[in-house]
């Protein structure tokens, strides 16, 4: 019989090669520690390979296409002939293809161990892959999460994921989308701009129900422009599929037909059979359980990422990623909480959100404690120019500062940047409303709303 492999030790063992491990394995080696980095699939993770980045593409192809199919309105004679979806799906790749190049060269570049192969847990300070074990001073999981389904609802044929969706050859007549968050929204652009019939079931009253309800009011009303249908406030009951398609009925009874359903009802944490709860980690539904630190209470595991209860946010995850590296090294960094960490939705239109929504804003602080104000982009210069409607809502605690920023518009995503810090620096209306704002920029929308709220509008 074999010897068994010799076990071989690190600073810090990662398990997941995602947004969140591949961010602490290259904080940690800045910080001088030696990182072992196992990884079963490719370096990246969902975000790189099947999430964030390929979903972001379709959705640029989604834009010219627009642009082609509105092309007169601003006095350019140009036509939409179909779209070309290997042709979408080559130049999706090309971008994915690229950016995992230049990860795998930056972790070699830096002597980061990767360990390739499916990693199990099976003592506090220890990793097998394929049959070797290697040890951690330090442990950080950073398995990440799947695509989820509904209890009963079978994935196969003409009911799929994000995942097949990413890979279709084909641009299907009609699609029900199961699920009215932010994947099931940013699909149902995608395909309404590639020229599908879309149909959303949604069960809470709304979609993108997390968001402040002045944004849901106005992207919903946006979205039902475009012709996006949607149903929302019933709970779906099964579905049906045969050659010609698929049936889905509602709890209501009442039912949808078309070509395909994507199943977009969230995901769930990659942990099972991964030797946590063997470990003796606190689990709930297959999330690690973890302090405000990251640390899981057992010898010195640490979780980040998806498989942490709360957003599930490639940024969230890579900027947990990052703390957990130095707070291994003992420079005792600054926790972020959930609710300041910034949310983009890259629909046409984008809701991007930072902080408190009123509601949340109110319950918190008292209805006598709140103050909000919104503006119209259709005051701001650029956004006429691009061809886009939708606001600024900013909500502050009265006589103190901004707690939440919620924006809807075409590209306004971007202005993310300055809302989170804004929101995270505590900053006052009165603070921001003194900056300049380039003109002409959307960017004169946030200026704009905090000049409001600081009792000086220039143009509401």
């Amino acid at each position: 019989m074999a010897e068994p492999a010799p076990a071989q030790e690190f600073d810090i063992l990662v398990l997941g090669g995602g947004s969140g491990g591949y961010a602490a394995a290259l904080r940690a080696v800045q910080l001088g520690q030696t990182v072992g980095l196992i990884e079963k699939g490719k370096l990246g993770g969902t975000c790189l390979h099947n999430g964030c980045i390929p979903t972001k593409a379709l959705l640029h192809s989604a834009e010219i296409a627009d642009g082609a199919r509105d092309a007169a309105k601003y006095g350019v004679k140009a036509s939409l002939d179909s779209i070309d979806m290997p042709g979408v799906n080559a130049y999706k790749d090309g971008i994915i293809a690229g950016k995992y190049r230049g990860l795998q060269g930056l972790i070699k570049s830096k002597g980061i161990t990767v360990i390739e192969g499916a990693g199990k847990l099976t003592s506090k300070d220890t990793v097998e892959v394929n049959g070797t074990s290697y040890t951690g001073k330090n442990i950080i999981l950073a398995t990440g999460s799947f695509s989820k389904t509904l209890p009963g609802l079978e994935i196969g044929g003409k009911v799929i994921t994000s995942d097949q969706a990413l890979t279709m050859d084909f641009v299907p007549k009609s699609v029900i989308i199961l699920g009215g968050g932010v994947i099931g929204c940013e699909f149902a652009s995608v395909w309404t701009s590639f020229g599908v019939d879309v149909t959303i079931i949604e069960a809470l009253p709304s979609l993108v129900p997390n968001e402040d309800a002045s944004i849901v009011k106005s992207f919903e009303r946006a979205f039902k422009k475009r012709g996006i249908k949607f149903n929302t406030g019933t709970r779906f009951k099964g579905v049906e599929q045969n050659d010609d398609g698929v049936k889905a009925t509602l709890e209501d009874g009442k039912t949808f037909e078309a070509d395909l359903m994507l199943v977009a009802v969230g995901r769930g944490p990659v942990t099972d059979g991964l030797g946590y709860e063997e470990a003796g980690l606190t689990m709930d539904r297959g999330y690690v359980i973890t302090n405000d630190r990251l640390h899981t209470g057992v010898g010195n595991i640490y979780a980040v990422g998806d498989i942490v209860p709360g957003l599930q946010l490639a940024h969230r995850g890579f900027q947990q990623g990052i703390f957990v590296a130095e707070e291994i090294a003992g420079l005792k960094p600054v926790i972020v909480e959930d609710i300041n960490i910034p949310k983009v939705t890259y629909s046409d239109p984008e809701i991007a959100s930072v902080g408190y929504t009123e509601k949340a804003a109110r319950e918190k602080l008292g209805d006598d404690r709140v103050e909000t104000t919104e503006y119209n982009l259709a005051g701001n210069g650029k956004s006429s120019i691009i061809g886009t409607g939708g606001l600024v809502k900013l909500v502050r605690e009265k006589d103190g500062p901004i707690v939440g920023i919620h924006m809807l518009g075409s590209r306004m995503g971007e202005q993310i940047g300055e809302a989170q810090l804004i929101v995270n620096w505590e900053a006052y209306p009165e603070d921001v409303a003194q900056l300049v704002h380039a003109h002409p920029t959307q960017n004169e929308a946030l200026g704009e709303a905090h000049l409001a709220l600081a009792g000086k509008p220039l143009h509401g």
